[in-house]
């Protein structure tokens, strides 16, 4: 059994910096690219940063400079830390990984950025 925890979000100002985490359980992680999605209200899931097993990264323009993805194999854990916050980052955070051919996600951790 695959599952994702999330955990970290919270209330920011702008400016601020908040560290997400994502637990992963089951056999899976290590070989597993790991990836941080958001919603914000009223929009579709949006695809924000990758990890691959060997450490490669990849972020979307909107966050590039801003967050940092890194991962802990030996806690199987993602991380996503955001600095910089703006009120346009304001959404539900997903981690995301394909098993098999199949997408897990979590169940997801909300930042709520103010001005």
């Amino acid at each position: 059994q695959v599952q994702l925890v999330e955990s970290g979000g919270g209330l920011v100002q702008a400016g601020g910096s908040l560290r997400l985490s994502c637990a992963a359980t089951g056999n899976i992680f290590n070989n597993n690219v790991m990836a941080w999605y958001r919603q914000a209200p009223g929009k579709q899931r949006g695809w924000v940063t990758t990890i691959t097993s060997g450490g490669i990264t990849e972020y979307s323009d909107f966050v590039k400079g801003r967050f940092t993805i890194s991962r802990d194999s030996a806690k199987k854990t993602v991380y996503l830390q955001m600095n910089s916050l703006k009120p346009e980052d304001t959404a539900v955070y997903y981690c995301m990984t394909v098993f098999k051919g199949v997408q897990y996600w979590g169940q997801g951790t909300q930042v709520t950025v103010n001005t």
